[in-house]
């Protein structure tokens, strides 16, 4: 039998200790959650690697390093509402719940829902919802939050999901440029967004996150 608690010590003192994440909450939290019941049943052996993981239709779970780092950026604090976009079978989210007040979770196939928001219960985390949407409309009636974070890239964060962040909130994303991939955290002060460079990370697109192209004849 595969030990998975030996490989999440092993996980959070080779990828997360030395790349400067150090806050007990993350630390706590991801020696916590079972990454690998938050991955399709077949992929569970690579739940621990440090890469991400596919999880089917060109979407991944993030590396833990770079959820490690978003979160260690953002700061979530015990009194906040979170939004987490993209968040697959919910692995991003249990994580988060346990340094939020509650979570609010977005994915767009209404089976990965029932079967993220089924194993979020199963392992008790009972502060944290999932909902059926597209991603990039987030979940308005829900907010507004306090930290939005978007698990996956983007090139253009959309103007819906903006409006759903608190005044003096952060939103945490990385973004694609070209092969280049950025990891920035925004700023709502005055209604406006401020991005400030966070890290050097990368991954795929998020559907409705894509910049529009250009028609050229």
């Amino acid at each position: 039998m595969t030990d998975f608690a030996t490989r999440r010590t092993m996980m959070v003192d080779t990828q997360i200790r030395p790349s400067d994440v150090t806050k007990f909450p993350i630390i706590e939290a991801m020696l916590t959650v079972p990454r690998e019941a938050y991955v399709p049943q077949d992929r569970r052996e690579a739940a621990y690697v440090g890469e991400h993981v596919a999880m089917g239709g060109g979407r991944v779970l993030m590396e833990p390093r770079t959820l490690a780092k978003l979160l260690d950026a953002l700061d979530i604090q015990p009194t906040e509402t979170v939004l987490d976009i993209g968040c697959g079978l919910g692995y991003s989210t249990a994580v988060i719940a346990r340094m939020a007040e509650a979570v609010i979770a977005v994915e767009e196939d209404e089976t990965l829902v029932a079967e993220a928001q089924r194993t979020l219960s199963s392992h008790g985390v009972d502060n944290a919802a999932v909902m059926a949407g597209k991603l990039a409309d987030g979940a308005p009636k829900a907010g507004p939050y306090d930290v939005i974070t978007v698990q996956g890239a983007a090139e253009v964060v959309p103007a819906a999901l903006l409006a759903q962040l608190k005044e003096g909130g952060r939103i945490g994303c990385l973004f694609m440029e070209g092969a280049l991939g950025v990891a920035r955290i925004g700023y709502k002060i005055d209604g406006q967004i401020t991005w400030r460079y966070a890290f050097n990370a990368s991954a795929p697109v998020l559907p409705g996150f894509a910049a529009r192209r250009a028609f050229t004849l």
